[in-house]
């Protein structure tokens, strides 16, 4: 079995390096565009009717052309060199990717039927990918990659033992250099089971989690609270002549400003993702499978693309499976409609109820608190229902429906493995 990781480091290229960098990315971005030019015109050749032909223009390829796929456009390469001798001025191997990443939007709008790839723009092209390398290429504190040479490299954090580094993605965000390193071994890491205790998480606005432990984390706000810091450097981008040297440089100010966001509420959601992963006798992580795309076109949009819930999500799930704790994701519907004492449907509740209020048990709690109780015990239901967590453990945690169900101060901890 192969374990995959990725680091991400800065780099620090000197000035004629940052320039070659930069001339290879304006290059992969022209063959983008050149190839992805090829594909239109061979669809458009094939939207013409059969009985007549376009007034303005129409796209005249034979029919028995063939579609330019990955492996056509990449043989013609060779050829295309002898048209364009700048193309020999960037490695073979990174021209190849970036058809690659064009094929592979291609593949990705087939699948989808919507999201036509498009043509990228000047400065639009972020990153190239150097996929392998003959022997490994960190010495030190420092990184050879092919046509370049030698790069200093902020090494962080040291590559575990027993990882090589396969591929190297290098990367520009504003005015910095960043390269991922994608790192493989050969070990055999067991998925995580279920064991120990079991916490439920319900994601929010007004907090931005609640556990069913009774943890309560408030949401801080990343964007909107250097909104206004935000709106006057892009005001004052706005102010600036087209094409200027003063406009590139209010533009990197407000890249940069949009990195700092982006790194401090990636740090914040980190931290938190570890320290809930941290606690003592915690084995199963629960969430709510939530409709995100749904979420981020209503009435508070921009607070909830500002929490970033899919990233915290995301990284929960890859900081829970580091520290061998079983992570799922559950049905979210009628979360905060469901007692978790008795399981009785208590009814809608407007936004401004925070408190839950059962009428059949009498059970009161915060309405966030009451959801994440009721997405911990899905959970556990959703495991017994798959075998993975026995009925007996059914019983000690009170699962609603189960007869004889103690209560939950009665309850003795759960320690076995199933």
């Amino acid at each position: 079995m192969t374990l995959t990781i990725n680091y991400r480091y800065r780099l620090h290229p000197d000035p004629i390096q940052e320039q070659t960098m930069l001339h290879w990315l304006e290059i992969s971005r022209k063959l983008y565009n050149y190839a992805l030019r090829e594909i239109k015109d061979w669809v458009n050749a094939r939207k013409c009717s059969l009985n007549y032909c376009s007034l303005s223009k129409e796209y005249i390829i034979p029919a028995n052309k063939s579609f330019p796929t990955y492996y056509n456009q990449q043989n013609a390469l060779p050829l295309a060199k002898k048209a364009f001798p700048e193309l020999t001025e960037v490695p073979s191997q990174v021209l190849q990717t970036t058809i690659r990443r064009l094929h592979d939007g291609w593949n990705y709008f087939q699948q989808r039927g919507y999201g036509f790839p498009r043509f990228k723009k000047l400065g639009q092209m972020k990153s190239m990918l150097f996929p392998q390398f003959k022997t490994n290429p960190i010495t030190g504190r420092q990184i050879s990659l092919p046509k370049i040479g030698i790069i200093p490299i902020n090494l962080h954090r040291p590559i575990p033992e027993g990882f090589v580094v396969k591929q190297a993605r290098v990367l520009r965000k504003a005015d910095r250099w960043f390269v991922v390193l994608k790192l493989q071994s050969e070990v055999s890491r067991p998925e995580a089971q279920p064991h120990g205790e079991a916490i439920g998480i319900d994601l929010g606005l007004e907090k931005f989690l609640t556990t069913s432990d009774r943890e309560f984390i408030g949401r801080p706000r990343f964007l909107t609270s250097l909104y206004r810091e935000l709106e006057l450097l892009q005001r004052k981008y706005g102010r600036t002549k087209k094409g200027s040297k003063n406009q590139e440089k209010v533009r990197l100010q407000v890249a940069r400003f949009h990195n700092h966001i982006a790194n401090v509420r990636k740090d914040w959601q980190f931290k938190q993702a570890n320290h809930l992963c941290s606690k003592e006798g915690i084995g199963m992580v629960f969430v709510e499978d939530l409709n995100l795309k749904a979420m981020s076109r209503g009435m508070l949009r921009k607070h909830t693309l500002d929490a970033a819930f899919g990233q915290f999500l995301n990284l929960l799930e890859w900081v829970a499976k580091k520290h061998q704790i079983y992570f799922a994701r559950v049905n979210p519907d009628g979360t905060s409609q469901t007692c978790p004492k008795c399981g009785t449907h208590t009814g809608k509740k407007e936004l401004w109820e925070r408190r839950h209020r059962c009428s059949e048990c009498g059970y009161e709690t915060d309405r966030d608190h009451a959801a994440s109780e009721v997405i911990r015990l899905r959970g556990l239901e959703k495991l017994s229902t798959q075998g993975l967590w026995g009925i007996e453990n059914a019983y000690a945690v009170g699962l609603p429906g189960t007869e004889a169900t103690p209560s939950r101060s009665e309850a003795k901890p759960r320690r076995e493995k199933n």
